[in-house]
């Protein structure tokens, strides 16, 4: 079995539909602020899909690019508005985010179809990371475990472990309030479980980031739960000052 510490930290930024041209100066700002840790810790900018290439063309060693999603298509098409996984990895992206909450919830993407893209994203070489995550709704009916372990089973690409799990609880993400350390703790082993009873030994080096309200202030107490391997950062990711901040509290990072 790999233990946690042999899993290479990730912390990832989802700019989401923020950020302009000028943003990409927040990128040399990053890896300046970052330095050494950089090459203990994978950071990731995620930006919004017309800046991946200039991010890619400008980003240091220090700092990986990716994207917040892809097409479930992998050959050319005639679909207007598309954008494939390969097109992605042509400008530069390692890796893309699928099924965020906020695809889920707002195009009505399936477990199904967070499957294809991911199988799309690691057909063209990206490495995907998966988000799960269960609404307040769903939590108050005791329906964390089955919600969680039917998306990761279902989500999760069908072939090999080169992939990420984001467990980002939706009614988390954008504001305050956090699970207690106790609840993600027992999230991610229930992720980790899943993962081991669909790939075997093999899951161990799938890694497992905590997202929702993460910020300088709480991210070293998040990165101290067992079974967490980083984060998957919003709206702290677009500052340099801030995404820094939280990667310096990885333990890692020292």
């Amino acid at each position: 079995m790999t233990p946690q510490g042999a899993r290479k930290p990730l912390i990832a930024g989802n700019w989401k539909m923020y950020g302009r041209a000028a943003s990409l100066a927040e990128l040399s700002a990053l890896d300046a602020a970052v330095g050494a840790a950089g090459r203990r810790i994978d950071v990731l900018i995620c930006p919004p899909a017309p800046y991946v290439q200039p991010a890619a063309a400008q980003a240091r060693r220090g700092v990986l690019i990716g994207a917040q999603d892809c097409s479930a298509v992998r050959e050319d098409s005639a679909r207007t508005g598309e954008v494939s996984a390969a097109m992605l990895a042509d400008a530069g992206a390692r890796y893309v985010i699928v099924g965020h909450s906020e695809r889920r919830s707002q195009h009505g993407e399936s477990d199904g179809l967070v499957r294809r893209k991911a199988e799309a994203g690691m057909a063209a070489g990206l490495i995907p990371i998966v988000c799960v995550g269960e609404t307040q709704a769903e939590r108050a009916a005791g329906k964390v475990g089955e919600v969680i372990s039917t998306q990761v089973r279902d989500s999760m690409p069908g072939e090999g472990a080169a992939f990420v799990i984001a467990y980002e609880p939706v009614w988390a993400i954008g504001g305050d309030r956090t699970p207690t350390m106790q609840e993600i703790a027992e999230v991610h082993a229930l992720i980790r479980e899943t993962l081991v009873g669909r790939l075997g030994d093999e899951a161990n080096g799938v890694r497992v980031l905590y997202g929702g309200a993460v910020s300088p202030k709480n991210a070293a107490e998040l990165f101290a739960v067992d079974g967490v391997d980083g984060a998957l950062v919003g709206r702290a990711s677009l500052k340099a000052a801030d995404f820094s901040a939280i990667i310096l509290s990885h333990p890692a990072a020292s």
